[in-house]
């Protein structure tokens, strides 16, 4: 299916499968590979108050994916038939809210991030990441910041959209300098005017995902950070254009006791099942 569509259209494709108890890990990264998605995304529905999900990209398990979240939620509300449903997902032993709801265009999910880690970017050799994202010192247009809701990444901000449409990034470099930092990757943007929209661009080579089409949890952690230095917590990102899968993803964050969360929305459009047991080369896979 196509997650975190824009207007209907575009969107990261993403594979969703109800999880057999008699597969293996090593089962798992082969239907991940097989697929052809960045990220695929397996929901244990044994327990229905939450269903447990496990994301899997073809370098390996993470613990967890926004617009593989939004497409899990997607097929569950899909597979009951319901024309809306306000519940809870499991992963990586947290439990967090959802709610799906079918749209005339598709299904509109929101769910839960959680609290939002930010902290000021300050490593002795932070050059070398930047030259990494093919960007000089000038192209920054404010504080690069490490923010994580779980995995830390780094929201770096560059001063137009020109720039951040014309980047081209040393991804063997990158995935080396964020392995050595412990970042999942780099979430590049160029805001508009009015704060309110931006473009983006996230790079994640050390994952396996050089550039990723709809990246919702650094949306989320884009919004804590604008919530933490401007007091707007509300904003739309467009993601994808240049790999011509055009995305929109929708945050808001709010200030808690704990620190500051975020909500995270996004459309989905279901694509045909595909049988995974049945030879079938790339090329065929509905979203090729």
């Amino acid at each position: 299916m196509n997650a975190c569509t824009r207007d209907g259209e575009g969107g990261s494709p993403t594979a969703v499968v109800i999880d057999d108890a008699t597969l293996t890990d090593d089962d798992r990264h082969a239907i991940a590979r097989r697929t052809g998605t960045s990220h695929t995304a397996f929901i244990d529905t044994s327990t229905a108050d939450a269903p447990m999900v496990r994301f899997f990209t073809s370098a390996g398990e993470l613990t967890n994916c926004g617009h593989g979240t939004i497409a899990a939620q997607a097929v569950l509300l899909h597979r009951s038939g319901a024309t809306e449903h306000h519940g809870s997902l499991r992963t990586a032993g947290r439990t967090f809210a959802t709610t799906a709801i079918r749209r005339h265009n598709g299904i509109e999910v929101w769910f839960d991030q959680g609290v939002i880690a930010l902290a000021d970017y300050a490593d002795a050799t932070a050059g070398d990441i930047i030259a990494a994202l093919d960007l000089q010192r000038a192209d920054i247009a404010a504080d690069v910041r490490v923010a994580s809701p779980g995995t830390p990444r780094l929201l770096v901000p560059v001063r137009d959209h020109l720039t951040l449409l014309s980047m081209q990034p040393d991804f063997d470099r990158l995935a080396t300098e964020c392995r050595r930092l412990g970042y999942l990757g780099c979430f590049t943007y160029a805001l508009s005017p009015t704060a309110r929209t931006a473009a983006a661009r996230m790079f994640a080579p050390a994952i396996g995902v050089n550039e990723d089409i709809a990246n919702a949890n650094s949306v989320g952690c884009l919004a804590a950070h604008l919530l933490d230095t401007s007091g707007n917590g509300e904003i739309e990102i467009h993601q994808g254009d240049t790999l011509r899968r055009p995305s929109s993803i929708f945050a808001s964050a709010t200030c808690t006791g704990s620190g500051i969360v975020a909500r995270i929305g996004g459309a989905v459009d279901l694509g045909p099942p595909i049988d995974l047991r049945a030879p079938k080369p790339s090329s065929q896979l509905p979203w090729r």
